[in-house]
C-alpha cells in the first residue's frame, strides 16, 4: 500500500445518528491508536476535532465503555495524552489500555494531569522507566494501608489507660535523705507511711520499658533526674547506640514542590528530609536569596533562573538556581503552590549562554527534519525516480532542493557557532600553511571582483605561516573573512590586504568595505550579501564574521576591528612542529 488513506476515508463520512457516531468513534481511535507515522498533520488534527464532535453525541459512560473494550492497544502517545485529559472514567479506561515504550512513558507522564498519573499507579505492567518517573513525581497509591491495631494501641493510648489494664505491682521503695547527726534512718514508702527500724536498702530498679512512646518518655525523665550528675556518657535518643554520621556528597539538582505559603512540602526522596519545611519567600534584602522568588510568588508568575541560598548540611548548603511554575486547581483555578527544580548555581553569564546554546541546538534539530524531507522529495521529483515529470516541475524541484541545501548549510553554521562559543567544540590539531591558503583564495576572489571593477591590493610579506590547526579548518576560517569582505565590496572599491608574521603570530589586516566600515558593530551587522558567486551566507556579514571570530579564538587567536581595519591574528607553530609537511600543503583553497 503506497498511500494510507484510511483516515481520510473515515472522515469523509458524517455520522448522522448515535449508532453511526459510535461506529465512527471506534474507527477513529483504532486508526489514531497506532504507532505515530508520517502523514498529513492537518488530517490528524481533523480526526481529533471529529472525536470532540462525536463526544457531544455519545454519553460519557458509553464512551468509557468503548475505550475500555478488550482488544484496544493504544500505542500513540498523542492519543493517550488526549484521553488522559478527558473525563476521569474515560482517562482511566484509556490509560489501562495504553501500551507505550519506556521512553514514551517517560516523556508523556509529566505532561499528564495529576489525576491521570494516579490511574497509572494501579498498573503493574509498566516499564521501569515509567515507574521511576512516577516515583520521582511523588505519585503513590491512593489507598492508605490499614494500620496494625496492636501497634496503634501501644502508640496512641494514654499512659493511665495502659497502667489501668496492667496487674497491680508493688510501688518501688524510695529513700529519703539521711538526717544529720542521727544514726537512725527513716524510710518513707511511696504511699507516705513511715516504717521504723527498716534496714537501709538500695533502690529497686524500675523495669526497662520495651518500646513505644512510654519508653521515650521514661528515658527523658531519667535524663532530667540525672542531668546534674557528671559522667562520661550521656543518654541519647532514640534508644540504642548512635549510628555513625553518613557523609553525603553535594547534590547537583532536585525537584521540589511548595504549598500556597511558599514552604517546600515535597521533594525527591533523598533530599526531602533536608529541605521540607524551608520557606522560599522570605525577603533577605542582601541578595542572599529569596527576594526574586518572593517577588514572583506574590504575582503568581513563573520563576526563571532565580538565585537562592539554602542553609543546612553540606549536601544542600550553598547557592542554587531555581526554575519553577505556579500550580492552580483545574476546576476552580485556585493557587496551591509552585513546582520546579533546584540546580547548583554556576557563573550567571556561562549558565545563560549554555542554556541559550542548548535551546538553539534543540531547535535546529527539530527544524532539520522537515527541511530534509523537503529536499528528499524535491530530489525524487527532479530525478524522475517514480516516472516521467514535466520539465517545469523538475525545474521547480531543483530550485527547492537548492534552497533546502542552503538552509541546511545555515543550520550547520548556527550549530557550529553555538558549540564554539560555549566551549563544547574544539578545533582539531594539525598543520596548515595559512600564507598559501590566503594566496590561493585571494586569486580566486580577484576574478570575482573584476566584473565590478573592484580588486584586492595585497601585500603578503609572509612566504609561509604554519598554524596548529588542520588545513580544512584554516581554509574555512580564511574563506569566511575574505569572502565576506569580497561580498560586501562595492563597485570600484579597492580593498587593501596585508599579511605578515612577527612575534610568533600570523596577522592578516584587511581594510573594511564602505558598507561594513559604516556599521557600529561589524560582528552584528545585519546587511545581507548578494546571491552571486560570493556572498556572506544566508545570515549576513555580521554572522559570518562572528563565526570566524569564534573559530579564531578556538585556534588561540583573535579577530577584532581597529577603526577601518579588520585584524585576524593566529598563533604560529614553533620548533620542530613548524617544519612543513607535504601532506598538509593545500592543493587548492576551499570556496
Amino acid at each position: 500500500m503506497h498511500f494510507d488513506d484510511r483516515l481520510a476515508t473515515v472522515l469523509r463520512h458524517r455520522a448522522t445518528g448515535e449508532r453511526a457516531g459510535k461506529t465512527q468513534f471506534r474507527q477513529l481511535i483504532d486508526l489514531l491508536g497506532e504507532r505515530p507515522q508520517a502523514g498529513d498533520p492537518a488530517l490528524k488534527a481533523a480526526a481529533y476535532l471529529r472525536l470532540i464532535a462525536l463526544a457531544e453525541m455519545i454519553p460519557v459512560d458509553e464512551r468509557a465503555r468503548i475505550v475500555g473494550e478488550n482488544g484496544w492497544r493504544f500505542r500513540n502517545p498523542e492519543l493517550v495524552k488526549w484521553f488522559g485529559e478527558a473525563h476521569p472514567k474515560i482517562a482511566a479506561a484509556a490509560l489501562y489500555r495504553a501500551h507505550l515504550t519506556g521512553q514514551e512513558w517517560e516523556s508523556l507522564i509529566p505532561r499528564l494531569p495529576i489525576r491521570a498519573r494516579g490511574f497509572l499507579r494501579h498498573r503493574r505492567d509498566l516499564p521501569d522507566d515509567a515507574v521511576r518517573v512516577l516515583d520521582r513525581l511523588g505519585v503513590q497509591d491512593r489507598a492508605l494501608p490499614l494500620p496494625d491495631m496492636l501497634e496503634l494501641l501501644d502508640e496512641v493510648e494514654p499512659t493511665e489507660a495502659i497502667e489501668a489494664d496492667l496487674p497491680a505491682v508493688p510501688p518501688p521503695l524510695v529513700l529519703s535523705a539521711a538526717n544529720d547527726g542521727d544514726d537512725t534512718t527513716t524510710d518513707v514508702l511511696s504511699n507516705g507511711e513511715p516504717e521504723e527500724d527498716a534496714p537501709a536498702a538500695p533502690p529497686v530498679p524500675t523495669p526497662a520499658p520495651t518500646g513505644g512512646i512510654r519508653a521515650l518518655v521514661d528515658r527523658i525523665e531519667a535524663y532530667k533526674r540525672n542531668r546534674g550528675n557528671t559522667g562520661d556518657e550521656a543518654p541519647s535518643l532514640p534508644l540504642g547506640e548512635p549510628e555513625p554520621a553518613v557523609q553525603r556528597k553535594p547534590v547537583a539538582s532536585f525537584l521540589f514542590g511548595t504549598d500556597a505559603e511558599g514552604r517546600i512540602d515535597w521533594a525527591e526522596d533523598e533530599i526531602a528530609p533536608m529541605v521540607v519545611g524551608t520557606a522560599l519567600t522570605q525577603r533577605r534584602g542582601d541578595g542572599a536569596g529569596g527576594d526574586e522568588f518572593a517577588a514572583a510568588f506574590l504575582n503568581r508568575r513563573p520563576v526563571r533562573s532565580a538565585t537562592l541560598t539554602l542553609r543546612g548540611g553540606d549536601a544542600i548548603a550553598g547557592e542554587w538556581t531555581v526554575d519553577a511554575a505556579p500550580r492552580f486547581t483545574r476546576g476552580e483555578g485556585r493557587f496551591y503552590g509552585y513546582v520546579g527544580r533546584f540546580r547548583r548555581a554556576v557563573a550567571a553569564s556561562d549558565d545563560r549562554r549554555q542554556d541559550s546554546a542548548d535551546r538553539l541546538r534543540q531547535l535546529l534539530h527539530e527544524l532539520r527534519t522537515p527541511v530534509n524531507a523537503m529536499q528528499g522529495n524535491a530530489e525524487v521529483i527532479q530525478q524522475q525516480v517514480f516516472g516521467p515529470t514535466p520539465h517545469e516541475y523538475r525545474a521547480l524541484a531543483a530550485s527547492i532542493a537548492g534552497d533546502s541545501a542552503r538552509i541546511l548549510a545555515g543550520f550547520d553554521e548556527l550549530d557550529r557557532l553555538a558549540r564554539l562559543e560555549t566551549g563544547t567544540l574544539d578545533l582539531e590539531p594539525g598543520t596548515a600553511d595559512f600564507a598559501a591558503i590566503a594566496h590561493a583564495q585571494i586569486d580566486q576572489l580577484q576574478s570575482v571582483l573584476k566584473p565590478r571593477v573592484a580588486s584586492f591590493a595585497t601585500q603578503l610579506e609572509a612566504d609561509a605561516a604554519l598554524l596548529p590547526i588542520t588545513t580544512g579548518d584554516a581554509e574555512m576560517l580564511a574563506w569566511r573573512v575574505l569572502a565576506t569582505i569580497a561580498g560586501a565590496t562595492g563597485a570600484g572599491e579597492t580593498i587593501k590586504l596585508y599579511l605578515r608574521t612577527e612575534d610568533g603570530q600570523a596577522t592578516l589586516r584587511a581594510q573594511l568595505p564602505a558598507t561594513l566600515a559604516s556599521a557600529n558593530d561589524v560582528f552584528s551587522h545585519e546587511a545581507r550579501g548578494g546571491t552571486g558567486a560570493v556572498s556572506a551566507g544566508i545570515f549576513g556579514a555580521g554572522f559570518s564574521l562572528r563565526l570566524a571570530r569564534a573559530e579564531a579564538r578556538a585556534a588561540g587567536g583573535e579577530l577584532s576591528r581597529d577603526d577601518q581595519w579588520l585584524i585576524l591574528s593566529l598563533p604560529l607553530l614553533t620548533g620542530e612542529e613548524a617544519l612543513p609537511s607535504p601532506v598538509d600543503t593545500p592543493g587548492r583553497a576551499a570556496g
